[in-house]
Order: C-alpha cells, then sequence, then structure tokens
C-alpha cells in the first residue's frame, strides 16, 4: 500500500455517498491534494471534525486510483475556531481559502509559498492584530506577486516612467499619462501607497492609513485579482469592505 505524509489546510470540503466527503487540501510538499475522508460524515468519526475547512492538519493518505483516501489526520492549529465567532474575519478567512483553491491550479504540483501564504495569513487573521479586509487584501497582492502577476506600483507598468497618473488592470499596474489606457482608475496616491505596504508587509503604514483609502484600495486590489483569475471570487460578495 502506497502512503505518504504531508501537511494542509483544507480548502473545501464536498459531500460524497451517505458518509463519506472529498476534502481538496493546500499541502506543504504535494500541492493542492482532493482526497476522499471515508465515514467523516457519522457522528462516530475519528477525524471528522479534524478535516473541515480552515484546519491546519497533518495527514496520511493512501494513493488512490483517480483520489487519494485520508487513513489518519491529527489537528495542528483549528483557525476557523478564531473566526467563525467574527463575521469580517470569517469571510475574509473564506476569500483567502477561495483565492488559494483558485491560484493553485494542477492537482500535486507543489506549491510551498502559496501554502506559506495561506497560513500566515490566516494566523494573521485569527491572532485580529490587524483588519480584516488589510489582512485579506495583503495576502491577494503576495499570492498574486507568487504567482508572477505582482501589480507594478512604483513606476509605469508599460514604459517604466515614474511619474504615476493612473491605474490600469490591464496595463499591470500603475501607470503614466503617456500610457493610460481609457477607462483606468485614478486613485489617491495615499492608495497606491498603502498596497504598497500591504505587498511589502509593513504593517506600521497600512494600520496608520485612512478608512478611504482602504476602501480604494480593496475595490482595486478585488478587480485585479479577479481579472488575473479570469473568474470571480464567490466569498468576496460577503466581505465587508471600509467605506469609500
Amino acid at each position: 500500500m502506497s502512503l505518504y505524509r504531508d501537511e494542509g489546510v483544507v480548502l473545501r470540503t464536498q459531500k460524497l455517498g451517505e458518509a463519506d466527503r472529498i476534502i481538496t487540501v493546500l499541502t506543504k510538499r504535494t500541492g493542492k491534494v482532493r482526497a476522499v475522508a471515508k465515514g467523516v460524515r457519522r457522528t462516530t468519526s475519528r477525524f471528522g471534525a479534524r478535516l473541515e475547512p480552515f484546519t491546519h492538519v497533518d495527514l496520511q493518505l493512501h494513493v488512490g486510483r483517480s483520489l487519494d483516501v485520508v487513513t489518519q489526520a491529527e489537528t495542528l492549529r483549528p483557525y476557523g475556531e478564531a473566526l467563525a465567532t467574527d463575521y469580517p474575519r470569517y469571510t475574509a478567512g473564506s476569500a483567502m481559502l477561495e483565492t488559494a483553491d483558485r491560484l493553485t491550479h494542477g492537482e500535486k504540483e507543489p506549491a510551498l509559498r502559496q501554502f506559506l501564504l495561506l497560513v500566515g495569513g490566516l494566523r494573521t487573521l485569527a491572532d485580529g492584530e490587524h483588519e480584516a479586509r488589510l489582512v485579506l487584501d495583503a495576502y491577494f497582492l503576495r499570492s498574486l506577486a507568487v504567482a508572477g502577476y505582482a501589480p507594478a506600483l512604483e513606476a509605469c507598468a508599460k514604459c517604466r516612467a515614474p511619474a504615476i497618473r493612473a491605474f490600469a488592470i490591464v496595463a499591470g499596474g500603475v501607470v503614466c499619462g503617456g500610457c493610460k489606457p481609457a477607462g483606468s482608475a485614478v486613485p489617491a496616491l495615499e492608495t497606491i501607497a498603502l498596497m504598497t505596504a500591504l505587498l511589502r508587509g509593513d504593517w506600521a503604514a497600512a494600520d496608520a492609513s485612512q478608512p478611504r483609502h482602504r476602501g480604494e484600495c480593496s475595490g482595486l486590489v478585488a478587480a485585479y485579482l479577479q481579472w488575473h483569475l479570469e473568474h470571480g471570487i464567490r466569498s468576496l460578495r460577503h466581505v465587508e469592505r471600509e467605506p469609500v
């Protein structure tokens, strides 16, 4: 019997038959894995609660023909417990899980940096040290950067000129007056500075930002993410935003 062990974060689950579930996990070494957890919907299940979304879990799996099978599961940290009672943090966490699922396209393709970003983002959300939407926007920007889609924020995305006049999603970030496409957003300079701080992990600057700049930042980051994914993030409709 071919067994392997890995740690991961449960991204989503779906029912299978009367008592089983298919779980999708972003693991540290293997990448994204879909596996069957047998009998977890029964009240007598040994590890049903350990295989819920948001759970950082240590798994042993048996390689199957189409889907692997979970044979052991031990909880490392149940982030869902800390997030479930706080709506803004829970919805932000849900958007993180969905984004991680979308950005890791193939199964069993190692995605260590995406895994580490997701664990770090959930930990920061659960610890509650920063506003939930700031944490989510920082996660979006960094996960996009790891995937090769980091927005240009310091010089024109087209000609590299230092004069910034607008933010154009189709151009890949900030643009100068000469390169500005029709319909580009014209955010405040403080909004661009906030995006830069979130991408760099400068939490002192991010926490000191104004609500209107946070709202504008969230709108731009969400639009940029979904344009690159070529698909909407359903969880975002429930995420609370700062007023612009």
